[in-house]
């Protein structure tokens, strides 16, 4: 079930990269609601969040917590938001997305756009808050 998270966790294609460890990667979305969204997946090919085993399923949401917190810290917003859902890419992964208000969360508006510069200017400011 190779996906573009797959290349993506391979090297093959590159990213925004946030954190890695031997089991997740967080990599800012080329297409966000906001700025500072970012995707949590684990490397486990899995399609559908509920098929990770107990553990894994844990760990990814623990990974993603530690992501939350450095993206609310980086990024002006009353909150971050979480999302699962899965309909565009067949890897399991978690949409962590600064808020100022519900409707940040809607998935059918129109994407933000951003520089180069600017992708590498926003994930610095998240890393610096890990």
């Amino acid at each position: 079930m190779a996906s573009i998270f797959s290349k993506i966790i391979s090297g093959e294609i590159p990213c925004y990269k946030i954190a890695e460890d031997a089991h997740h990667i967080a990599f800012l979305d080329i297409y966000p609601l906001e700025q500072g969204h970012t995707l949590v997946i684990p490397k486990q090919e899995v399609d559908n969040i509920f098929d990770l085993s107990p553990d894994a399923y844990t760990a990814l949401f623990s990974f993603s917590q530690h992501i939350g917190k450095a993206i609310a810290a980086a990024i002006p917003c009353i909150k971050v938001g979480i999302a699962v859902v899965g309909l565009e890419v067949p890897h399991a992964h978690i949409h962590l997305i600064p808020l100022q208000k519900v409707s940040d969360l809607d998935f059918t508006r129109p994407k933000k756009q951003y520089t180069v510069d600017s992708f590498e200017l926003i994930k610095q400011k998240i890393i610096a808050q890990l």
